[in-house]
C-alpha cells in the first residue's frame, strides 16, 4: 500500500511572511545602513552606534540583512554587496532608494488596508481622508521631492534600457510625458547625442526637473514643458513617451490620453507606452498584476493591462502599426506608429 505524500506548506508560508524581509530592507534604507557602509566595513558596535540601533536587536537586524543577501559579513565586520553599494547609497547618482523610501513611508501602511479596498473598490491612501492623491503630493514640497526622487529610482534602469533598445536613429526629437525629475530624458539624451527634447509635467515640477537636467550638463538639449495632460494639449515631438502614466487612470481617461498623443505626433511619429504589462494569458507576470492592485490602493479608477489591451487602444486612436517588446525586468513597451 503506497502512501500519498502530503503537500508541503513551505511556499504558502514563505509568501505569507514575505513582508518580514521587505520591511527589514525598507527599515535599513530608512536608517541609512547602506549609505553608512559605503564608507567601508564596520563592526557591530560601530555600525549600530552610528545608526542608533538598539543593542537588543542590532545583531539580529544586520545578520538578517546578510541572510537576505543585502549585506556581507567578513569576520566581524559588515559591508555592502556590490548591488546595495551601487543602488542604495544616497550619495551616488545611481541611488534607487527614493522609491523604496516612498514605499516605506506611504505604500507599506496603505497596503495594510488591501482587504478593505477589495471589498469596497475604493482607494486606501490620502484619498480616504478627503485629499486628492496628486494634490497632496504636488502641493507639498517635501512630499513632491520624495515622490520625484522615487520616480527616478523606479524608472532609472528602465530609462537606461529604453535609451539603447529603441531605434532612436530614426528620430530627432522626443518628450517624456509625466517626466517627474527627468531620469528618462536624461538617460535617452546621454546615450543619443543627436536627440533633443525634454519633459512635460505639472508646473511645480519644473525647478526640480531643470536642476536635475543641469547636473548632467544637458540643459541646452532638454527643456521643461509645463502643463497638465488633462487640460492642456501635449507638446509635439517625433517620439512621445508615457512611462507608467496610463495605469493611473480609468479606461476612458486612458483612451483620452492616447488620443491626445496621437494628435500631437507628426506623421511617422511614435508613441512609446512603458508599463509592467500583464501577460496576455494573465497567469505569469505577477508584478503587473500586483501593480494593478497597487492602482486599486492608490487611485479611483486606475488599473494595469496587457499588451494586447494597449495595442487595441492605440489602434482605436488611429495608430497604423503597434508592437509589444520586452524592455527590462518586469517592464515592457507598447509602441504605436502614426
Amino acid at each position: 500500500m503506497s502512501l500519498i505524500a502530503e503537500p508541503a506548506p513551505d511556499r504558502i508560508l514563505q509568501l505569507a511572511l514575505a513582508y518580514w524581509g521587505s520591511k527589514t530592507l525598507l527599515s535599513a534604507i530608512e536608517l541609512g545602513v547602506f549609505t553608512e557602509l559605503a564608507g567601508g566595513p564596520q563592526n557591530l558596535k560601530s555600525l549600530s552606534g552610528k545608526l542608533g540601533v538598539h543593542q537588543r536587536s542590532a545583531r539580529d537586524f544586520f545578520d538578517s540583512l546578510v541572510a537576505l543577501g543585502m549585506l556581507r559579513r567578513r569576520g566581524k565586520r559588515y559591508c555592502n554587496t556590490p548591488e546595495t553599494d551601487f543602488y542604495l547609497d544616497r550619495a551616488k547618482p545611481t541611488y534607487v532608494g527614493g522609491l523604496l523610501e516612498m514605499v516605506n513611508a506611504r505604500l507599506y501602511p496603505f497596503w495594510g488596508s488591501l482587504t478593505e479596498a477589495l471589498r469596497t473598490g475604493r482607494p486606501q491612501n490620502e484619498i480616504k481622508s478627503g485629499e486628492s492623491l496628486f494634490d497632496a503630493i504636488y502641493t507639498d514640497p517635501d512630499r513632491l521631492r520624495l515622490f520625484l526622487s522615487a520616480m527616478t529610482g523606479f524608472s532609472l534602469s528602465t530609462a537606461k534600457a529604453l535609451a539603447v533598445k529603441f531605434p532612436w536613429t530614426s528620430y530627432r526629437t522626443f518628450i517624456d510625458i509625466g517626466a517627474a525629475q527627468g531620469a528618462l530624458p536624461v538617460q535617452v539624451a546621454l546615450a543619443n547625442a543627436h536627440l533633443s527634447g525634454g519633459g512635460f509635467d505639472l508646473p511645480s515640477v519644473g525647478p526640480v526637473f531643470e536642476k536635475y537636467v543641469a547636473s548632467f550638463e544637458l540643459s541646452e538639449r532638454l527643456r521643461f514643458y509645463p502643463g497638465s495632460f488633462f487640460t492642456d494639449p501635449l507638446p509635439s515631438a517625433d517620439v512621445l513617451i508615457m512611462g507608467r502614466i496610463l495605469h493611473d487612470w480609468n479606461l476612458d481617461e486612458k483612451r483620452m490620453l492616447i488620443g491626445k498623443a496621437y494628435q500631437a505626433l507628426p506623421a511617422g511619429g511614435s508613441l512609446v507606452v512603458i508599463e509592467m504589462l500583464i501577460d496576455d494569458a494573465r497567469r505569469k507576470n505577477a508584478m503587473g498584476l500586483l501593480m494593478s492592485l497597487n492602482m486599486l490602493i492608490e487611485t479611483h479608477g486606475g488599473f494595469d493591462f496587457t499588451g494586447a489591451d494597449c495595442s487595441g487602444w492605440l489602434r482605436e486612436a488611429g495608430f497604423r502599426e503597434t508592437r509589444v517588446e520586452h524592455l527590462s525586468g518586469a517592464d515592457w513597451i507598447v509602441v504605436g506608429l502614426k
